[in-house]
């Protein structure tokens, strides 16, 4: 089968499974108090989703890898072994970066508060396993020592190539986590990057990055419809930090990272935002901005949730049109 036939049929199968999964999962979350605390802090108007059940990126870990078992082993029986690894070891990536989100969440309920694992915890986690990560895909020729750079095509960085991925990779990861704020956000915005990446996979004909990709976009479509304003769920560190590994991780077997960061300009722009606001906090004891990441800015400049989430999806678009019209 071609890449746009099993694209297609992960498509529909990870949507499918993901919407029953999800509808599962809400009743049980709510059963087992699995609610979502909110931060003081936070926007006020915020309150009332105290209690929503969270963890429901669980969903995209278990459509995700029942749908991989199904269809991996006829993969490896029509493609290559290097193919089948690429996303079998892409999958696991993504997969394991979820896991560290459920440690995460439960760590947040357990203590009832919104303050989960330790910023450093998390960074130590995500960093080995990225570089773990990386040197499977170096060992098995899947990965080289040049970045491809629009304009400019491939520099040859030697070793520090893989240091640049590893930045790219853990920032992007949790660059999306800060993203997952609002109801609708997160889940839309993937599911723009995902059918992209998608596509322009199918017409490289390179099957493990846009299986990968038709996989992503089936979970984060089919929860978008659970999560939209006003949530019933919430993915959680479980789905934000799953997602945000796959946005990051599905450009590079694709052989172009740099895409990670243009589909992704919501995700940059969330973490640039956060981090101005801490700097600008630090040099002049005032706010940068009304309150970081951004979304919530633009909240407490009035816009809507749904307005938010329209506009960022379409920025997203527009992103990943200018992604495609790069050299």
């Amino acid at each position: 089968m071609s890449a746009a036939i099993y694209s297609l049929l992960g498509f529909i199968l990870s949507f499918l499974i993901c919407s029953l999964v999800t509808a599962q999962l809400i009743p049980r979350l709510r059963a087992m108090k699995m609610g979502q605390k909110i931060l003081e802090i936070g926007p006020v108007w915020h309150a009332p989703k105290e209690g929503t059940p969270t963890m429901g990126g669980i969903a995209f870990l278990f459509t995700v890898a029942l749908t991989a078992l199904v269809l991996t082993p006829f993969i490896l029986q029509n493609h290559s072994a290097k193919t089948t690894f690429a996303l079998v070891a892409t999958l696991l990536y993504c997969i394991v970066n979820g896991t560290i989100g459920i440690v995460d969440d439960l760590t947040k309920l357990r203590h009832k508060t919104n303050e989960g694992l330790t910023p450093t915890q998390k960074l130590i986690l995500q960093t080995t396993l990225a570089a773990a990560y990386l040197a499977l895909l170096r060992i098995t020729e899947i990965l080289g020592t040049e970045l491809y750079i629009p304009f400019l095509g491939d520099l040859h960085l030697g070793f520090f190539t893989y240091f640049v991925l590893l930045v790219y990779l853990v920032g992007i990861t949790n660059c999306a986590n800060l993203t997952d704020g609002i109801d609708g956000l997160a889940a839309s915005v993937g599911s723009v990057i995902f059918v992209f990446l998608m596509t322009l996979s199918v017409f490289r004909d390179m099957l493990a990055p846009a299986l990968i990709s038709a996989l992503l976009f089936g979970c984060a479509l089919a929860f978008f419809f659970f999560n939209r304003h006003p949530a019933r769920i919430f993915m959680g560190d479980t789905g934000s930090l799953f997602l945000g590994s796959a946005v990051a991780a599905v450009p590079i077997i694709l052989g172009s990272p740099l895409l990670g960061i243009i589909c992704g300009i919501i995700y940059v722009l969330e973490g640039i935002s956060v981090i101005l606001q801490v700097l600008f906090y630090k040099k002049t004891k005032k706010r940068l901005f009304l309150m970081a990441p951004i979304h919530h800015h633009f909240e407490k400049c009035g816009w809507s949730e749904n307005k938010i989430v329209l506009i960022f999806s379409i920025s997203t678009a527009l992103a990943c049109t200018l992604a495609v019209l790069l050299p």
